[in-house]
């Protein structure tokens, strides 16, 4: 029963998590909190193991979770829930966008994924900083407060990130920073 909850929570996650793998953090921690099978703070370790393992982050998430829940089987059943509707929907998209690849209408909704997505890898973002400054913003009812000028510096560094990126700096020197970065900020 447990691998059935795991495929059709995953399936519910990929059919409506458009954008990658971060677009899947809100709905895992609505997963979290309905099914208690790990804890809100179990998703920092997700993405923490997920961004240094190879592979899609999304999919290795759903590993993680799918082994804390149901082992090895547990481990393949989440994955092949959270793909199963994106392999479904390319399939019917293919035989059909063949036919109205030149309709404005089709052309106008993909434009309009584009914003959706970005929105839900921002939401998904600003909760993992949330997350990450404040664990006790997870406990119902929490108020939390930012430190003075948090965002402004938080926006001076994603601004400095974009100019070393255009400079092409070596993405081991901007993980460096970022090192750097996180540890004045716990201090």
């Amino acid at each position: 029963m447990i691998y059935l909850q795991l495929f059709f929570e995953f399936f519910k996650t990929g059919l409506f998590a458009i954008g990658g793998g971060l677009a899947t953090l809100p709905f895992l921690y609505d997963m979290s909190l309905r099914t208690g099978w790990f804890s809100p703070d179990d998703i920092a370790n997700m993405i923490a193991i997920s961004q240094s393992t190879p592979g899609p982050l999304g999919i290795n998430m759903a590993a993680y979770t799918g082994y804390l829940t149901g082992g090895i089987a547990g481990a393949v059943i989440a994955p092949i829930g959270l793909v199963m509707p994106s392999l479904m929907i390319i399939v019917l998209i293919a035989k059909a966008l063949a036919k109205f690849k030149d309709n404005p209408i089709i052309n106008a909704i993909f434009y309009g994924l584009k914003p959706a997505s970005l929105a839900l890898i921002t939401a998904a973002w600003l909760r993992v900083l949330q997350i990450t400054y404040h664990p006790q913003a997870l406990l119902p009812g929490a108020e939390v407060t930012d430190p003075p000028f948090f965002w402004a510096g938080l926006g001076l560094a994603a601004g400095l990130f974009l100019v070393l990126r255009k400079w092409k700096v070596h993405p081991i020197l901007l993980i460096l920073i970022a090192g750097t970065v996180g540890i004045i900020f716990r201090l």
